[in-house]
């Protein structure tokens, strides 16, 4: 499945991507916890480090557009990992959308399991991995779990987050996440069983 011309495959790569709040990192755990022998890259780690603006400028950046990702490095990680490489992931603070500074390191595995909602979006990014698997739920219910989600862990209020949500998430959705579901060769909907759908994914995986 990889494209000419790109780094030849030592571990394998499956993607999930799909709407924020989707259910797609659910359904990544589930297949990081039956695999046993994989490793998590998250696209989310890779924001772009904004500590040289204000607060109010950092709040009107898009981030459910590629820009706001460090894709460069990212698909560096990627091209590592698959190689067999360790590489150094960075930490970020998404509550104040920089960098800390520090790094931890990932260790490569004969699964690689690959999270992020523009994954697909990206092309250098999707025709990097073997399988890619599209998450989608609706609109209410991806905007429920984020109020949830971004309150409760990012400490934000329910009035920013819908207004990011109507602004940015799910404009962005509509025109880059969900047209880049046609790439996904596995696709699921809300409601579905994680479990169920990890050993699908995992079965398909095993057949390639």
């Amino acid at each position: 499945m990889k494209v000419p011309g790109t780094k030849p495959c030592v571990n394998v790569l499956v993607g999930f991507s799909g709407g924020s709040c989707s259910g797609k990192t659910t359904l990544a755990n589930a297949v990081l916890k039956l695999s046993g022998t994989a490793t998590l890259l998250a696209f989310d780690d890779y924001y772009r480090d904004l500590s040289h603006m204000t607060p109010s400028e950092r709040s009107a950046v898009n981030y459910d557009h590629p820009d706001a990702l460090d894709v460069e490095l990212f698909i560096a990680h990627m091209d590592g990992l698959a190689a067999g490489h360790s590489v150094k992931v960075p930490e970020y603070d998404m509550s104040t959308h920089t960098r800390t500074g520090g790094h931890y390191q990932l260790d490569p595995a004969p699964l690689v399991v690959v999270d992020g909602i523009l994954l697909m979006a990206v092309e250098e990014c999707r025709e990097r991995l073997d399988l890619k698997v599209f998450v989608d739920a609706p609109r209410e219910v991806r905007l429920a779990r984020r109020l949830v989600r971004d309150v409760e862990e990012r400490g934000r209020n329910p009035q920013s987050v819908e207004e990011q949500f109507m602004t940015s998430v799910e404009p962005m959705h509509r025109s880059l996440v969900l047209p880049s579901s046609q790439h996904a060769d596995l696709k699921f909907e809300h409601p579905f069983d994680p479990v169920a759908a990890a050993e699908r994914v995992v079965a398909e995986i095993s057949s390639s």
